[in-house]
């Protein structure tokens, strides 16, 4: 089954969305991008979209960071992408990729005197983190500093070497360190540990990404297990004293880690607060629970 793209004010099959190789982004990382997720109910006969509306806020006030101006509204984008998904007509999760970018075929680094665009396009995607249990490393990539909070295409370059590290190693997925050697995030993931009871996590002020799947993981964590989140400086030797340690994100959901530099996380297997979770986050994206519905968007009509 073919999947499709919007692209230049339309949407058409994803091999016909194609830029030049002057397109300014490509070169200086001009860019915005999200990543969400539709997760396939066979029940249902529906793909959900995940917290559509807060992926394009977050993806919206990136835009603002590099000067780029859409004409699309909030709900148009919404709307936009639930076309492109319904067009495309999976039955099996899929993945949403849309991208505000400089548009402009000209070379120069700068923000202003440059045309902007907006493209989006959804694929079939399975398990980011193809295990039940994540191997990770502390790499040797540190998180850069002064980074804005937002998915800017051109910061993620240290994330990619982070992570090609972390595979030639023999790892699943790294953990990278703030500047100052606080615990930062993974590659692509938010971290949590269970220290005592408690989630705990690093503050946006040691300049993480502030992940979707990190809100719903703490909206949870309280509401249904009344479990509180402590956001604060994480150090390095606590990754190897927690009770338990997970990762989050839009593309790996709440993945468990069981080893970190070779050391076990507790006794290396999936840990209780962290299979609750899973379990509970399962059902609210595939729309399972009436109470988070509202997180929910359905892309095929009744």
């Amino acid at each position: 089954m073919p999947s499709y793209a919007y692209f230049q004010g339309q949407i058409v099959p994803l091999e016909e969305a194609k830029i030049s190789v002057m397109t300014n982004f490509m070169h200086y990382g001009t860019g915005v991008f999200e990543g969400i997720r539709g997760n396939w109910n066979s029940e249902h006969k529906q793909i959900y979209l995940f917290r559509l509306e807060e992926h394009y806020q977050r993806m919206l006030n990136g835009c603002r960071l590099l000067n780029i101006e859409l004409p699309h509204t909030l709900d148009d984008l919404c709307r936009m992408t639930v076309e492109v998904v319904e067009t495309c007509g999976f039955e099996e999760d899929v993945y949403v990729r849309p991208l505000a970018y400089k548009s402009s075929q000209a070379l120069g680094v700068r923000l202003h005197d440059l045309d902007s665009d907006f493209l989006m396009f959804a694929f079939p995607w399975g398990r980011y983190l193809d295990t039940d249990r994540a191997r990770c490393c502390v790499s040797s990539w540190r998180f850069p500093g002064e980074v804005p909070r937002a998915k800017l295409t051109g910061l993620y370059v240290t994330n990619a070497a982070a992570k090609t590290e972390a595979i030639e190693n023999g790892f699943d997925e790294a953990i990278m360190l703030t500047p100052n050697g606080h615990v930062a995030e993974g590659s692509g993931e938010n971290l949590f540990l269970v220290i005592d009871g408690k989630l705990v996590t690093p503050p946006g002020s040691d300049g993480i990404l502030i992940g979707i799947t990190r809100d719903a993981t703490i909206t949870l964590a309280r509401e249904e297990l009344g479990i509180e989140t402590v956001e604060r400086h994480i150090s390095r030797n606590e990754l190897y004293t927690a009770d338990e340690c997970f990762l989050t994100g839009t593309a790996a959901h709440i993945t468990p880690v069981a080893e970190i530099d070779r050391r076990k996380v507790a006794d290396g297997e999936i840990g209780k607060v962290t299979a609750k979770l899973q379990e509970l986050y399962h059902d609210v994206i595939l729309s399972n629970n009436p109470k988070y519905a509202g997180w929910c968007t359905p892309v095929y009509k009744k």
